[in-house]
């Protein structure tokens, strides 16, 4: 009895392990390339409207795969997909950094797209089977998540800047080993944790419960309203995180300052993650996620009245994308009855969700490219913060999808 009891303890905290190793790359291959992107356009040529499409061939990518996550599941389990996922995730990694034509960078950008979609999905669906304390757990993944992806932002430049020559070893030697850093680690310690099974306790899924995921999850209200509440959150994220360093250095703040800025608004993330189990406390569940977007409207209005404060809203968002980013996460276990209705709801609302939150970057722009200035795009990002305040009061009510409400 003590044996087996050893052993479940040894394989709940390997799989721990291995789930937060998972959250740490989730986002460095992302949140690197906005502090880049000045470099990137000059070594590439490409327009400022060019690399805002860049930044979003990964939420396209999100919204088109995240659909066969599920599916993918259910015919080679959770753990051998995630597994593989990461394994794709270090091949585009590697592929977007290759010297040469730029085709390579769009290719190795979608390919990490496809693979963290996959990944994006199925880990909320593997948390709530494998973990009773879902909250806690979701809210240590989004503040890993958010706490690396800190570091990747901060760290981007001064990573270009290492070695011989004027301009250092470069955007691409910067991205390849940001990216693939803590990947390796990553798959060994995933592939242990879940080496005999698919997971600690895998029960097997009730038949008709799975084809009601797989075919009334896009009929569902409840479904849509958390889809909206992703895409908003997502969209507001991704705007931030790819034209944040711009704006910074529109005001005379250099590369490598723009890019602490970025670090410092996703530390800020991770204090938001971490609040929100704590928010959901009592008559909180019911109010958090409306509540949530109006610090972001607060930080917003603070970065357009008054810049020279960067830091201070810099901060206010931060907490408010870590919060958003973890209560729409807790959001796909809450309003589902099992983790296989889970990585349905996941696949669907992550889907719709990416594809608005693809719009983002490239509106964001776009319009700050027609207005040469940054009150217009920041009133669009205010705007997106306040519908997802607006969505927040539907999704938070306590409802379950794909039942009667």
């Amino acid at each position: 009895m003590r044996v087996d009891a050893a052993t479940r303890t040894g394989s709940a905290v390997a799989l721990t392990v291995a789930v937060l190793l998972v959250a740490a790359n989730m986002r460095p291959t992302i949140t690197s390339l906005g502090p880049l992107l000045a470099q990137i356009g000059t070594g590439t040529g490409m327009s400022a409207a060019a690399l805002g499409l860049l930044a979003a061939v990964p939420l396209v990518a999100w919204a088109l795969i995240s659909p066969l996550a599920h599916t993918l599941s259910r015919r080679f389990g959770m753990a051998r997909t995630v597994f593989w996922s990461l394994v794709l995730l270090l091949a585009g990694t590697i592929v977007r950094s290759l010297p040469g034509p730029v085709l390579s960078l769009w290719l190795g950008t979608a390919l990490i797209g496809a693979a963290l979609a996959i990944v994006n999905v199925l880990m909320p669906a593997m948390i709530k089977r494998e973990f009773l304390r879902v909250p806690l757990m979701m809210a240590l993944y989004t503040a890993l998540l958010s706490g690396v992806g800190a570091v990747a932002s901060g760290v981007a430049v001064p990573v270009s800047q290492v070695g011989p020559g004027p301009g250092g070893a470069g955007w691409r030697f910067a991205l390849l080993i940001i990216g693939a850093a803590l990947l390796p680690f990553a798959a060994i310690a995933w592939g242990i944790a879940t080496r005999r099974t698919d997971g600690i306790h895998a029960r097997p899924t009730v038949d008709s419960t799975a084809h009601r995921a797989r075919t009334g999850i896009w009929r569902d209200r409840i479904a849509w309203q958390v889809a909206g509440y992703m895409g908003l959150q997502s969209a507001s994220f991704y705007m931030l995180v790819t034209w944040l360093a711009a704006y910074s250095t529109s005001f005379g703040r250099s590369e490598a300052l723009a890019g602490v800025d970025v670090m410092v608004y996703q530390i800020f993330s991770l204090a938001g993650s971490l609040g929100v189990p704590f928010a959901l406390r009592g008559r909180g569940v019911r109010i958090a996620p409306a509540a949530i977007p109006v610090l972001g409207i607060i930080g917003t209005a603070g970065l357009m009245l008054a810049p020279g404060g960067v830091d201070l809203w810099v901060a206010i968002v931060g907490v408010f994308s870590g919060s958003s980013l973890g209560m729409a996460l807790t959001l796909l276990a809450q309003r589902s009855r099992d983790h296989d209705t889970a990585a349905a709801l996941s696949g669907m609302s992550q889907s719709v969700g990416y594809l608005i939150a693809a719009v983002g970057p490239v509106v964001f722009g776009a319009v700050h490219a027609v207005t040469g200035g940054w009150i217009v795009p920041l009133i669009l990002l205010a705007a997106v913060m306040a519908g997802q305040g607006v969505v927040g009061i539907f999704a938070a009510r306590d409802r379950f999808v794909l039942e009667a409400s």
